[in-house]
């Protein structure tokens, strides 16, 4: 299957932000790409970017949002194509709002949602309430689990998924910069997944979107400027892929279980019977 990941400017507009998402949607699925991710806040504004101050959010026009989620949905339903787009999520006026993906169907139903659960330091003053739970989807018989931000600086996250059996990490940010993007590399190489890696527009000079591949290596990436898409194949029969996927991955699970060490030092004699003062 086909994935595209998004690099699209981010404003403080939510319809501005809509318009953007609802474009790229309609490219990727001109493209032939059954799923396509955006970066964080891609439809909301990011806290501290566009948001300015966590007291913005009761000002938030939260109506407007749930509009434009409606209408994005509506354009997945009808070109067909899976989308994770990047919003705050509201809570009770007694906390700050979540840091989310909404995911939406080729259907049009919003199939699930992830809460970002790793919060930074700056994004617990206030800004972000932390979700407690991993998420996971399939799309044509590949299975996803989402990422932001910080937490790629999270090994646990990715290690998560690779147990919960994704077969890529969809992971949302406003920005990569170079200790992200060496993180999302050795998180791919070591977890041997796809990682479909978004951020916004703005930010692309200090890391553009892309996909890597279960390999670590990057396989597309947009321009270091402007607004653009990154698109790759999952294919799980590639090649290019057989160490990876059907090697390293299965071999890595067993052992972590440790089974095969235990067996191995039962046959062995030289495991028996060692004595000594």
């Amino acid at each position: 299957m086909k994935v595209t990941t998004a690099q699209i400017p981010v404003s403080p507009e939510i319809l501005v932000n809509a318009t953007a998402v609802r474009k790229a949607i309609k490219d990727a699925a001109d493209q032939g790409a059954r799923l396509i991710n955006f970066c964080e806040g891609a439809l909301s504004g990011y806290g501290k970017a566009q948001i300015i101050s966590p007291e913005r959010w009761q000002d938030f026009d939260w109506d407007r949002q749930e509009a434009e989620l409606r209408s994005i949905a509506e354009t997945c339903r009808h070109l067909r194509l899976f989308a994770v787009i990047g919003g705050a999520h509201r809570l009770s006026k007694a906390y700050p709002p979540h840091n989310s993906l909404y995911v939406f169907s080729d259907k049009g139903h919003l199939l699930t949602r992830y809460d970002k659960r790793y919060l930074s330091h700056g994004e617990l003053g206030g800004w972000y309430t932390p979700g407690t739970t991993p998420i996971t989807f399939e799309v044509d018989g590949y299975r996803f689990g989402c990422a932001i931000c910080i937490e790629c600086q999270f090994a646990e996250i990715f290690a998560e998924y690779e147990r919960l059996g994704a077969d890529a990490v969809l992971f949302s940010s406003y920005g990569i910069p170079t200790h992200f993007q060496i993180a999302l590399q050795a998180h791919a190489a070591l977890n041997c997944v796809w990682i479909g890696a978004a951020t916004p527009a703005q930010t692309a000079d200090k890391g553009p979107a892309g996909v890597i591949g279960p390999d670590g290596q990057w396989i597309s990436r947009c321009s270091m400027q402007g607004a653009g898409l990154a698109t790759a194949v999952l294919n799980r029969d590639d090649p290019a892929y057989e160490i990876p996927l059907h090697k390293a991955r299965p071999w890595r699970s067993k052992a972590r279980q440790g089974d095969i060490y235990r067996e191995k030092m039962a046959d062995d004699p030289r495991s028996r019977n060692r004595g000594g003062y």
